[in-house]
């Protein structure tokens, strides 16, 4: 993946990285929103779900597709499509960046200096993610707040993202949107170095002599995809627990003090709850965002040359 490419206009460069990235998290959105409900559950409400597929049918069941399922699908759109435009956009600057202090074109870029440069544009790409994430979250464990907070028996009150940002903004002020944002830190910057240090690995594995990354074809590109999107989770899946526990039950505890307290309350196997749900919608979902973005990029790159 080239981000800015020497000699190029680097503000389009930049724009269509920017419009490749949103609709590469569009995509990714609809592919894995199920499956990201039931891993913000089962890592909030460790207790609640015996397993993903009991997790998938409860939530089904009680709430249906759009607000069981599909639950914060906008603010996860808004989540994905801020920080993937984002991301990808610093992504392509922070790739010319580290090129210039290897003295390499973006092009002739190691595996390592584009894991490198995603470390860096995970940066910037947290401060769009942390609040929208923060909504998402909470309505996707709506449910399961609100029957832990009351009456079991009560009836859920529906609320919507517009209405959850309101509430928080009057109880909490500004800083409740970014509770969870050091957390962010830690989860996105080394997730990043690994999501597209496998990718770029993988890529470059599949691409025969003669051939350029770019040939390898939509299939491959999907593959690599995946495989850096699995390197993703499972390196940085205990800090996404802790995140989630920050931001859904909105604890103004360090994430060192909640990670203790998981650690010594319910074992090391609490900071991976979720994690099957989650490689199992990273697979899918980060193939389609890889795709949409490369073949995006490339047909946007060539109808403006």
């Amino acid at each position: 993946m080239h981000g800015s490419t020497e000699g190029g206009n680097g503000f389009v460069t930049g724009c269509i990285d920017f419009t490749s990235g949103s609709l590469a998290a569009i995509a990714l959105v609809y592919v894995s929103q199920p499956m990201d409900t039931v891993k913000v559950k089962m890592q909030t409400f460790p207790k609640l779900y015996d397993n993903m597929i009991d997790c998938t049918v409860r939530t089904f069941k009680r709430d249906g597709v759009a607000r069981g399922l599909y639950a914060g699908t906008i603010p996860a759109l808004v989540a994905n499509v801020a920080e993937n435009s984002v991301l990808f956009a610093a992504y392509g600057f922070c790739q010319k960046f580290v090129g210039q202090l290897q003295h390499k074109r973006v092009q002739d870029l190691s595996p390592l200096d584009n894991a490198t440069a995603g470390f860096l544009a995970s940066f910037f790409s947290s401060f769009t993610l942390c609040p929208t994430e923060l909504i998402k979250c909470k309505l996707q464990a709506l449910r399961e707040t609100q029957t832990n907070s009351s009456n079991s028996n009560a009836k859920i009150q529906h609320i919507s993202p517009y209405q959850l940002t309101k509430q928080i903004l009057k109880s909490e002020g500004v800083p409740g949107l970014f509770r969870g944002l050091t957390s962010t830190f830690v989860r996105e910057m080394p997730g990043y170095f690994f999501f597209f240090g496998g990718y770029e690995v993988t890529r470059q594995l599949f691409t025969k002599p003669g051939q350029t990354k770019d040939d390898i074809g939509p299939l491959k590109t999907m593959a690599s995809g995946a495989v850096g999107g699995v390197a993703l989770w499972t390196a940085i899946f205990p800090a996404d627990v802790i995140k989630s526990r920050i931001q859904v039950q909105s604890l103004k505890l360090s994430m060192t003090t909640v990670g203790l307290d998981i650690l010594k309350n319910e074992g090391i196997s609490s900071l991976y709850n979720g994690l099957k749900p989650t490689l199992v919608r990273t697979i899918p979902a980060t193939g389609v965002l890889f795709v949409v973005y490369e073949y995006t990029k490339k047909f946007l790159s060539n109808l403006l040359e």
